[in-house]
């Protein structure tokens, strides 16, 4: 195992040479900002880490602990690595990481911190990939979207683009970076639960523009067949996915529900509803950012 971990530091240090300094900034829809300075070493093959000057602790649930900040940077080191190496704890060791006590990748207790975990992770993600100038914005959320009532109860994350990189197109309708998590089948979905999925499609031309364009983000419409309470927890639908290097910016996310007798109610980015028979709650999930030239 510390033959593993030791190969694993030689190998994410091959993979730091070849990148330069860097910083980057990204705002949460609450207009919190993460704040990340990356400094590269050559000459030692190290890298550190700064998020100095990111945005104190939040009285929402934004907050990520700092074991996620780790994990984040943990995952970004190591699709860095062109070699077929397992993920383990050898990735940081070339890595120092400066995380201020008491920010919202640093919360104390008692800060809340659910959505640290499927929101913040993400942003924490793009911002890292724009700081190294390798990959524009992905969707930045993970689209939590759960409903239920006092006997059916159901949870599902949502996917949208992916950005555009150095030398790539960003993908259509996938699960970015730290989500890990796949959506239940159409047909178990409507088997299990009285809903009734109306659609779920490519939203086209939310990807942004550039030589390599962002991918597309989805249109998902779910309608109800009897009352339940729905709940979003999503990002991105007051700022949008950013392009790097000249690139076009994703569309932002966008969530609403048609009502049974047509009428139309924007959801906010973080909202409880109360479904009626035949109301249809619909997601329309980010873009991802552009990518245009090399500097």
């Amino acid at each position: 195992m510390q033959l593993i971990q030791d190969n694993a530091e030689k190998c994410v240090k091959k993979a730091i040479t070849q990148l330069k300094n860097g910083t980057y900034s990204i705002a949460l829809d609450n207009q919190a900002t993460i704040q990340v300075k990356i400094e590269i070493y050559k000459k030692n093959q190290t890298a550190t880490i700064d998020f100095t000057d990111t945005s104190p602790q939040q009285n929402n649930n934004f907050n990520a602990p700092v074991s996620i900040t780790k994990a984040v940077v943990l995952y970004v080191f190591r699709t860095l690595v062109e070699d077929d190496i397992p993920l383990n704890a050898g990735c940081l060791k070339p890595v120092t990481i400066i995380i201020p006590e008491g920010c919202f990748l640093n919360p104390q207790y008692p800060a809340a911190v659910v959505a640290g975990n499927v929101e913040t992770s993400q942003n924490i993600t793009d911002c890292l990939y724009g700081a190294l100038g390798i990959m524009a914005n992905s969707q930045g959320t993970m689209n939590n979207f759960t409903f239920g009532n006092s006997k059916y109860q159901y949870y599902e994350t949502i996917c949208g683009g992916s950005g555009a990189g150095v030398n790539h197109d960003g993908t259509d309708a996938v699960q970015v970076h730290m989500t890990n998590s796949r959506l239940t089948d159409p047909e178990i979905l409507e088997q299990r639960f009285p809903v009734r999925l109306e659609e779920f499609s490519i939203r086209h031309n939310s990807g942004g523009d550039g030589k390599y364009k962002g991918g597309n983000g989805v249109v998902r419409a779910i309608r109800f067949l009897e009352p339940m309470t729905a709940s979003v927890l999503s990002s991105r639908r007051v700022f949008a996915p950013k392009g790097l290097q000249g690139g076009g910016d994703g569309e932002k996310g966008h969530n609403y529900i048609i009502r049974c007798d047509r009428s139309k109610k924007e959801v906010a980015s973080q909202m409880t509803v109360e479904m009626g028979i035949d109301d249809v709650f619909i997601i329309e999930t980010p873009g991802g950012g552009g990518f245009l030239s090399m500097e």
